[in-house]
Order: structure tokens, then sequence, then C-alpha cells
């Protein structure tokens, strides 16, 4: 199991077409037709043509505007990040050997997806670290902030592994989330598949990416009070339930 915080030396050279279309990629939405053009947009323009929408409830354009681009639409009404996560791993193709997760609001570099296939052959799991750029750390909230230090220090203690982020972008491989017996469906997604990573000995890289700003539309949960604190007891409850897990093996 590695960690690697270094930029790389030298550009990526091009992805081959059949590693590209071996890579699904998922994108659970919730109202975000203003954003999500461009990202589909990014994605094509790598190369990338296995992209499923996952819409998440939508009381706007989003679904209507995935498809328009030749986005794979799925529907998953209940709410929960996990779970629109999950249904848009269900049913794939044979071919697909990569899971690309990220978000629809724009925020996640994207142009930089050539770093993360560069190195995916050597790896399980490969993160986004926005805490190692300064746009990157810039562009996350107190509140954000405070989650990645609770969440990473409280798996280092759990887990002996420190983790610097707990960030939406990642490339997992396909054996490797089948063997991780995802449960849960909520916001406590992205802290359990990083928890079983760990606990299955997989190989994790985290690669530095310059984070920013939603392009547009209202955060589900950063910058509100509220719904931070419910994502701040989420990180407990769900750290707590796989301790737990681990401790009666």
């Amino acid at each position: 199991m590695t960690t690697d915080h270094s930029q790389p030396d030298h550009p990526p050279g091009g992805a081959t077409l059949a590693l590209l279309d071996s890579i699904q990629v998922v994108i659970p939405v919730r109202d975000e037709e203003h954003t999500l053009a461009h990202v589909i947009d990014q994605l094509q323009g790598q190369g990338l043509r296995r992209i499923r929408v996952v819409d998440n409830g939508s009381s706007d354009r989003s679904a209507a505007i995935a498809r328009r681009l030749g986005a794979e639409v799925l529907s998953e009404p209940r709410p929960g990040y996990g779970r629109a996560c999950w249904r848009g791993c269900s049913n794939l193709d044979p071919a697909v050997r990569w899971l690309l997760f990220c978000d629809g609001d724009g925020g996640d570099p994207l142009e930089q997806l050539p770093r993360f296939l560069e190195v995916l052959g050597d790896h399980d799991l490969l993160l986004g670290d926005r805490t190692a750029t300064a746009a990157g750390r810039a562009a996350l909230t107190p509140l954000q902030r405070w989650g990645n230090r609770l969440a990473t220090g409280l798996i280092a203690l759990g887990w002996g592994f420190r983790y610097r982020d707990l960030g939406p972008l990642r490339l997992v491989r396909r054996a490797a989330f089948e063997a991780m017996g995802m449960r849960d469906r909520g916001y406590g997604w992205t802290l359990e598949m990083q928890v079983r990573a760990i606990e299955l000995g997989l190989r994790i890289r985290e690669i530095p990416v310059a984070h920013r700003p939603r392009l547009g539309g209202d955060s589900k949960i950063s910058g509100r009070w509220g719904a931070s604190v419910r994502a701040g007891s989420v990180i407990l409850t769900t750290l707590g339930r796989l301790w737990l897990r681990q401790w009666r093996g």
C-alpha cells in the first residue's frame, strides 16, 4: 500500500483507446443543470465515452442535458449520495475495469485526469488530493477543512493509515470495488471506500489536484451549517460502524 503526494515530473502521454473504454464514469447529480454540461464536455474531451449520470431526484433539467450530450442517464429518486453512486455501478459492461467517480458541480479538475491514467496500472485506488495544492486548499471552506482533518485523523487512529483528503474525485479498480462490499448509501460512501481500501490492503495513491469552487448552483453541504453538522455526525457514525465491524472480525 502506498500513498504519493508528489507532483509528476513530466506531463503524461496519451491514454490508449482500450484503456479509456475500460473506464466507467459515474456522476451522481441533483439539480446541476448549470454545470453538468461543462463536466460532461470535459470528460468527453479526455476521450471518455462511458459516462453515466445518476439523477438523484433533480427538479431541474439535469437529466435532459445529460441525455442531449450523449451520457447514459439512470434514475435513483431515493436521496443519498452513496445510493446514487451505487446505482451508477449497477449492470456494468463486462469490458469495464475501472470506475471513475466525480461530482457534477464543475469543481473537480477533470483536465488533470491524465495524471491518474498515467499511474493507474500500478494502483487499485487513486484519489484526488485537494489539500496538496494552494488552489485546492483555497477552494475548501473552513467546515470542509475541519471535516477532512477529523475524518483523516480518525482513520489514522483506527486503521494506521494517513490520508490527506476525502474528496469526490476517485478512480477505483472494478475488482477492488466489488471486493469492498460497500454498504453505505449516504454521505459516508467516500469514507467507507477509503477505510475498506486499507482493510483490503489495496494499493492507494493520492494525487494532488487543483480543486476549485463549484461553477454554479447551490451546494448541498458546504457553506450550510446545519448540513455540515449532519455531515460531521455522518463521519463519526460511519467510522464507528466500520470500527465495530473491524473489531468483531
